[in-house]
Formats: structure tokens, C-alpha cells, sequence
């Protein structure tokens, strides 16, 4: 009877051993993560803005989660991209236009090379916004499939003579990796829009929607910009009335009819945007995918459409840093699906956020955090008092400065200027930062106190951004 137990045992602890080598592995979550260009938070039907048709974005919000506080850390394209894929804030991955590309040794910890090493397969499709140490090399080596697709002009003619909008043709090249990706393998897809960025060469025709959308919106009175008054404007300093983002509001904003019609263009370009959002959640629902994939939806900076008589981004204010952010993860449950959530989020929590997703290590020199937390239990404590934000583009027109910004308080140096120029606006008093504090004797110790966390987050992340640094390349020093 011994003799038989050990038999039986035996027998039993084969079996089992045979059901965990054929067993199915678990399916792993796949990432798309879709990024617009020249896009500030509010600029969504789901988010209020009067006008705009944005569905497939609203769907994606209703089945995820919208984070009403999303911010760049850099309120530009180069630099903020940079942030997606490093999770590190300009100051330590010291990327923009004109500097050297991003190091390897932040390139190392980027996700795409991170998802790579660990099975996921990665595509990258549309407007890639920065520059890497090894060049092509280094872009092979962190994207199965790749392609810089750049607007100037935003309709293409095609090698068949057919004409094609650039958004169609990334999200063209994105569905055609999806149908590719073998059943059963992981991937993480990055489709980087390059609406609603204007043609900045060309005056006349600055946003261009593809052909399904040049008509909408003909018949709607467009809305005119919060903080339209001129007086906003005359109570800026001198720099900031000679910088670029006054100079670009005479190209496209400046008068009643130029307004009307780049509005109506600008829209129309975002909706071409959500088009393509829907053509990505279309391909997924067919190829089965949609209960395996988390999406995120975020802009690269915020825009200018004539608040404060300016024009683009850069500055602190808030039309210049607020983000959408958007994240549709099929695992949350149907209670906290469509919810609001007013956690600081940033583009420093991307890169983390799609690595939690995929089940891979985040890096320990990462600066931001995962969303995914916070989505899963919207009272899950927070961290995150503030954050650090900067601009350090080299450029005549461009003022630089640092600062930081709480649930409360916006400080910001703008140290070039002489002597250093500083904004404290107080947002619970002032939500359209209207007013600046700096000078009031009341507010000496919020003053004193935002000095000193921006200087030690500046020279923390000074620290960290220190080592060898990749050459110029002609093609970074291109300017936005």
C-alpha cells in the first residue's frame, strides 16, 4: 500500500505539472497611447467647450477616466514628447529644440526599449518631435515599426496620385501594425497627431482638416476667447508683450474675420484628430482587442486661441500648460468608469503609467507616477502636492523661467529678465490668474515659500540630469 501512495503521488504531482506547462499563459495588457498636438484641456466636447464634435474621445472618457487637471511640464512640443517617453522633465533629460538629442542613457529607460526587452512589440507612427543619441539606430532599436510622418503640407499626394491628410495616413500605417501583430503577443502602439499644430509657414491656410471635415462647422458662430479683453493684455510686462506668443496672435487671431476662419479650421483639424481616434478603437473592437487594451489620450501642450492677446504656448499660464488626459483601462469597474478626477496628472506619468499597464518594472529614476492607482480607487490618497514646470528653449522671443504650482498657488521666475521677473497668482481668489501677488506684503511667506520648493526642485533635477550629453545635430537645433 506504501508502495502504491508513492505511486499515486507521483501520478498526481505529474498531472499537475503537466497542467502548468500547457496551460495558457495570461494575456498581458496592450497599450496604445495617442497623442495630439497643440491641444489645451478644454478643447473637447466632453469637456464643455461649446461647438467642437469630439465623440470618440468623449467615448474613450466615458469608458475611462478624464483627469481635469492634466498639465505638461514644458508647455512645448520637443521638450514635452521627450517627458512621454523618458518620464523625465526637461530639466533632467535637457531636451528641445536646439540642444542635443536625448542621451541614451535616458533613451535606456525609455518605454518603448523597456516594453521591447520585456515581448511587447512596439509601433510608432506620426509626428515623433524629438531627436535620439544614434539617430536611426536607436529608433530601430525602440520600435519594431516606425514612421516619422510630418505635416508641411498636411494633405499628401501618395505614390498612386491620390491626395491623403497626414492624420489618415498614420492612423493608416498604425491599423495596417495591429492586423500585423501576431495573435496573442503584446504591443504597444504610440500614434502622435499632427493636428491641431498650424502650418506656422503658411498664413493662408494655417490648420487644414482632411476632406471629410472641411465643411463642418460652416454654419456655427464660433465663440470668441475667455480673457478677450484688451486690458488683460496692456497689464502684462513689456517682455512678455514683445514675445512670440504676441507676435504669432497677429497671424492668425489679431482680427474678427482672421479669427472666424482659423477657428473654424482649427476645430475642424481636431476633429479630424477624433476621427482617427475612432478609426484605432474601431480596428481594435474587430481584432477582438478592445477588453485588452488600455488607451490613453493626451495633448503635448496646451494653445493660445487669443486669451490674453497671445498666441502658442510657452508661458505659465494656464491656457499654456492644461492638457486633456484621458485613460481608458477595460479593467476598471463599471463604477468608476466616466469619472472626473481632479489629481495633478502629467505628462511625467506617462511613461510609468504605460509601463504599470504592460506589468513592467518602473524605473527608479522616474519622475512621475502611474495613473493607474488613482483610477482604480478615486479616493486612493495623492501624493502629489504640486509640480515643478520650466522653460528653457533658447530663443530671443521665447522668455525663459521656472517655477512650480499647487492645488492653490502658480509661481513662475522668468530669471533672464533683469532683474528676474515673478508671477504668484493665488487660485482660489483668482482662478483665471488675472492677478499677480508677487509684490502684495500679505503674500511674502507663500512668496518666500514658493521660491525655495521651485529652487529645490530645480536643483534636484539639475542633479539628476548630470552625465555625458549626445552632440548637437543639425536637425535638433530646427526650431517649433
Amino acid at each position: 500500500m506504501k508502495g502504491l501512495s508513492y505511486v499515486l503521488l507521483a501520478a498526481l504531482m505529474s498531472a499537475a505539472m503537466g497542467l502548468r506547462t500547457f496551460a495558457e499563459p495570461p494575456q498581458r495588457m496592450n497599450v496604445v497611447f495617442l497623442l495630439s498636438d497643440d491641444q489645451r484641456a478644454d478643447v473637447l466636447s466632453c469637456a464643455g467647450f461649446p461647438v467642437i464634435q469630439t465623440p470618440n474621445i468623449d467615448k474613450l472618457a466615458a469608458g475611462g477616466v478624464r483627469f481635469a487637471n492634466g498639465f505638461v511640464t514644458t508647455s512645448i512640443c520637443a521638450a514635452s514628447r521627450a517627458t512621454c517617453f523618458t518620464g523625465l522633465v526637461e530639466r533632467t533629460h535637457r531636451f528641445t529644440f536646439g540642444t542635443p538629442p536625448i542621451a541614451m542613457r535616458f533613451i535606456d529607460d525609455s518605454y518603448p526599449v523597456l516594453l521591447r526587452a520585456a515581448g511587447y512589440r512596439t509601433g510608432f507612427f506620426g509626428k515623433f518631435g524629438v531627436h535620439v543619441e544614434g539617430g536611426k539606430k536607436t529608433t530601430e532599436r525602440m520600435f519594431d515599426e516606425y514612421a516619422d510622418l510630418f505635416r508641411n503640407p498636411y494633405i499628401k499626394k501618395l505614390p498612386d496620385g491620390t491626395m491623403r491628410h497626414i492624420d489618415d495616413i498614420e492612423v493608416d500605417r498604425a491599423i495596417d501594425f495591429l492586423r500585423a501583430t501576431p495573435k496573442g503577443t503584446p504591443f504597444c502602439l504610440s500614434v502622435s497627431f499632427n493636428g491641431g499644430h498650424a502650418e506656422d509657414g503658411d498664413k493662408e491656410h494655417q490648420y487644414t482638416a482632411a476632406p471629410p471635415e472641411q465643411e463642418l462647422y460652416s454654419d456655427v458662430k464660433m465663440p470668441r476667447p475667455n480673457l478677450d479683453d484688451p486690458t488683460i493684455f496692456e497689464a502684462m510686462p513689456e517682455f512678455l508683450k514683445k514675445s512670440m506668443n504676441r507676435e504669432r496672435y497677429f497671424w492668425r487671431w489679431d482680427t474678427p474675420e482672421k479669427y472666424d476662419l482659423n477657428m473654424r479650421n482649427y476645430l475642424r483639424l481636431l476633429t479630424t484628430v477624433d476621427r482617427n481616434v475612432g478609426r484605432v478603437m474601431e480596428e481594435l473592437a474587430k481584432e477582438g482587442l478592445t477588453d485588452k487594451t488600455i488607451v490613453i489620450y493626451m495633448g503635448d501642450n496646451g494653445y493660445y486661441m487669443g486669451e490674453r492677446g497671445f498666441a502658442g504656448k510657452w508661458t505659465h499660464f494656464d491656457e499654456s500648460q492644461r492638457v486633456p488626459l484621458i485613460v481608458f483601462d477595460p479593467r476598471l469597474p463599471a463604477g468608476s468608469r466616466g469619472r472626473v478626477a481632479n489629481n495633478i496628472s502629467l505628462n511625467l506619468d506617462i511613461a510609468p503609467t504605460i509601463l504599470d499597464g504592460a506589468d513592467v518594472t518602473i524605473p527608479a529614476r522616474y519622475q512621475g507616477r502611474s495613473l493607474l492607482p488613482l483610477m482604480r480607487d478615486g479616493h486612493a490618497a495623492d501624493s502629489r502636492a504640486g509640480f515643478f514646470c520650466e522653460h528653457l528653449m533658447n530663443h530671443k522671443d521665447i522668455p525663459k523661467w521656472e517655477g512650480y504650482r499647487n492645488g492653490r498657488y502658480v509661481y513662475a521666475r522668468y530669471f533672464e529678465q533683469n532683474p528676474p521677473y515673478e508671477f504668484l497668482h493665488d487660485l482660489e481668489k483668482d482662478p483665471s490668474e488675472l492677478q499677480n501677488f508677487a509684490s502684495d506684503p500679505a503674500y511674502a511667506d507663500v512668496l518666500a515659500k514658493m521660491r525655495r520648493t521651485t529652487d529645490e526642485w530645480r536643483d534636484k533635477y539639475d542633479q539628476e540630469g548630470k552625465g555625458p550629453q549626445a552632440e548637437v545635430t543639425p536637425e535638433s537645433r530646427r526650431g517649433e
